[in-house]
């Protein structure tokens, strides 16, 4: 366990981005997972863990797509259409609330955080 509060924001500050990315990702699949395994929860609980996902998903689509970003186009599109998907997808989930829904969800945010963490070992 680490004392320092320094210390654990060291490795945090130090830890490369895909790998910050895809603990973000995580966190949020893992919110959404036990909201899904407690069903049902509150409507409040529900909608900010979705509200959540949706400030994550922002911050990641305006990242890749900024015309810095030395991704390739095809890969900025593909980041900006899944996002699409997901924002539509999260407020008919907001609206029309169903346990198999979030399943998407959790199932999009892991599979792209196990990217991001292939990505970052293969860079190492």
């Amino acid at each position: 366990m680490m004392n320092n509060p320094y210390e654990a924001m060291e490795s945090v500050v130090a830890m490369p981005q895909n790998e910050l990315e895809a603990r973000a990702l995580i966190r949020t699949a893992s919110r959404l997972n036990n909201i899904k395994e407690r069903w049902p929860v509150s409507f409040r609980e529900l909608n900010e863990a979705l509200d959540l996902n949706r400030k994550l998903w922002t911050i990641l689509v305006t990242g890749a797509t900024e015309k810095e970003n030395p991704l390739p186009l095809e890969i900025k599109q593909n980041i900006f259409s899944l996002a699409h998907f997901i924002f539509k997808h999260t407020f008919s989930v907001m609206t029309n609330p169903s346990v198999q829904a979030l399943d998407i969800l959790i199932n999009i945010n892991m599979n792209i955080a196990k990217g991001l963490n292939e990505q970052s070992s293969k860079s190492s």
